[in-house]
Formats: C-alpha cells, sequence, structure tokens
C-alpha cells in the first residue's frame, strides 16, 4: 500500500465514524446528508430524491420519442433507443408520442414489465405513428382503454380533424394503483404541428371528454401539444381551471430547461411545449424537464421529457 493509499484509507475510515457520531445525534437531517458530501461518503444529491417523496408517489412522463428516420442520420432511432429505453425503465407510467411500429415493437419487448397501449394512427392497428400510454405493471392495473381522433369526428379511424396536416389520436387508459388503490384517468396525445384550428379544436374536444369522467376519478392529460403556454389551445383546456397545468401545481421549484424541444442542435429557450395537465385529487410533488444524453453525448429526441412524481393526498381514503 502507498502513502496516498493509506493516508486515503484513514480519512475514509475517519469519515465513516464521525458521519455515525453525527447520524446518532443529530439524526438524518440535512446537515448530516451535507457532512457526508464533504466527506465524500456519499455522492450530492443521493438524499435529495427520495426526501420529499410520499411513500405511494410514482413517477409519470411524457416523452415524444421522435419517428424513426433513417435520414436523421447520427440521430436516428438505432443510436437513440438504448437511452430512451433506459429512461423508460425509471417511470411507472408514461406516454409516447411519434411512435411507429416498429419503434413500438422494441419498447414492448424490451420493457416487459410495462403494460403497452396504443393504436396507430392512419388504420387503428399498426399504420402511422402511435401515442402510446404504458404503465408498470406491478404498480397499475389497466381497468379501461380506448383511443379517439382529433377530429368533428371522434370515433371514425384515420380521420385529419380541420386543418391538420396529419390524422391525429388520443389514447386514454382508466388504470387502478395497486399501492393505494386509487383510480386514475389518464390521457396521452398529440396535437397537429400545422393546424392551428385543429389545435384549437382538438383541445377542447380533450377538454370534453375529460367533463365526461367522474369527479371522484382524477385526471391527468399528458403530451405533445404543440402549443406554448397561453396559446388558445393552452387556455382552452386550462381556461377553467378544471384542469391545471401541472408546473404551476409542483410543490417544488421547477427543475431543468425552460423549454421542451432542442431540434436535435440547441434547447429553444422558452419553448414548452409538451405538458402535463391535472384534475381531482392528485398532488404534483415535483415537475422536472430532463436532458437525456446518448452515450456520446447527443440528444436522445428532439423533444425533453417532462416529468412529474405523482402522490396521493394522504386525507384520501383508500379507492374512489
Amino acid at each position: 500500500m502507498t502513502i496516498l493509499q493509506a493516508s486515503h484509507c484513514r480519512f475514509s475510515v475517519r469519515g465513516l465514524c464521525l458521519l455515525g457520531l453525527a447520524w446518532a445525534v443529530l439524526g438524518s437531517g440535512s446537515l448530516v446528508t451535507a457532512w457526508a458530501v464533504e466527506l465524500g461518503v456519499v455522492e450530492s444529491g443521493a438524499n435529495e430524491s427520495g426526501a420529499n417523496e410520499s411513500e405511494n408517489a410514482f413517477k409519470l412522463m411524457t416523452y415524444n420519442i421522435r419517428y424513426d428516420n433513417f435520414q436523421d442520420g447520427k440521430d436516428a432511432w438505432v443510436h437513440r433507443a438504448d437511452t430512451v429505453v433506459d429512461l423508460l425503465s425509471k417511470q411507472d407510467l408514461f406516454g409516447l408520442q411519434e411512435v411507429t411500429a416498429g419503434q413500438l415493437k422494441i419498447l414492448m419487448a424490451r420493457l416487459p414489465e410495462f403494460d403497452f397501449y396504443g393504436l396507430g394512427r392512419e388504420d387503428g392497428r399498426s399504420r402511422g405513428e402511435h401515442a402510446p400510454i404504458g404503465i408498470r405493471k406491478s404498480r397499475f392495473e389497466a381497468l379501461e382503454r380506448g383511443t379517439f381522433w382529433l377530429s368533428k369526428n371522434p370515433d371514425r379511424v384515420g380521420v385529419t380533424g380541420w386543418d391538420a396536416a396529419l390524422p391525429r389520436t388520443c389514447t386514454w387508459m382508466l388504470v387502478k394503483d395497486r399501492v393505494s388503490g386509487k383510480k386514475l384517468w389518464v390521457a396521452n396525445t398529440h396535437f397537429d404541428h400545422r393546424g392551428s384550428t385543429a389545435r384549437l379544436e382538438s383541445a377542447r374536444l380533450i377538454k370534453r371528454v375529460v367533463t365526461e369522467q367522474p369527479l371522484a376519478i382524477p385526471v391527468v392529460v399528458m403530451g405533445d401539444f404543440n402549443c406554448l403556454p397561453k396559446s388558445p389551445p393552452f387556455m382552452a383546456l386550462v381556461s377553467d381551471q378544471s384542469l391545471k397545468d401541472a408546473r404551476v401545481l409542483s410543490q417544488q421549484k421547477v427543475a431543468g430547461p425552460n423549454s421542451t424541444w432542442n431540434g436535435f442542435r440547441e434547447i429553444d429557450s422558452g419553448r414548452i411545449i409538451d405538458h402535463i395537465f391535472v384534475r381531482g385529487s392528485i398532488r404534483i410533488e415535483t415537475l422536472s424537464t430532463l436532458n437525456p444524453k446518448t452515450s456520446v453525448g447527443r440528444y436522445a429526441s428532439d423533444h425533453l421529457p417532462v416529468q412529474v412524481l405523482v402522490g396521493w393526498p394522504q386525507s384520501d381514503a383508500t379507492g374512489n
């Protein structure tokens, strides 16, 4: 053993002894955590992630993963899949956008712990992009599920609504939390990127569908809305406060970039177009815009994922 190694060993033992003494005297508060970080016994942030989490809290995420397009070159799906899969594996419930049948097949194979549901927007089966919802099987049970098209005729498969460039869908699931026994109605969507009328009418349609859900059951509506806060579609969703922006409800300061778009180039400041809206008796403990990167440091998608930590109010009775 070299002198340097021996010195480091003596420091580590001393640090652990001091940390143990402090823990016994002061408990597991932030002072001890800070001391541990300073000593190098634990990494910075190691205790922060769970410090304010409810025992029954779960992670929910919306993420436009960018469709499988070989013309993306270094940013093609084959180079991003591992990063996306790894990120999704750490969630409990997620809604994805721009997912092709091939991508969905890969995700289902690599994430067998999740139950997926989503239909191709062109034929109601596998053609065209999907907006699937994934739920962790050990945490949630799917009770009901369905899809409607964002158009004047939402039950008609493959319809392009209003001035949209493409058919658009909304995927929904009624799930039961196996931990709390509570039910949750979840919707995931992707608004059109060109039609302004389509975006506004899509928001109104989804709002009507939300109002049809029992008030006793909390609601989450998430996705790529292709609209900024305070835009007409955004306001159509939140104007009467029955749906609320999770960013506003977060119990802690919103973390991460103030944008959800990077275009595979750089984060476009202020361009928040991916949102999570909620209604009812659930608590948004944290909201974070994440910035996952591939092993070579490139963006994992042209969008950034938005993640919330959701808790059930402690006063709520089990079940709803």
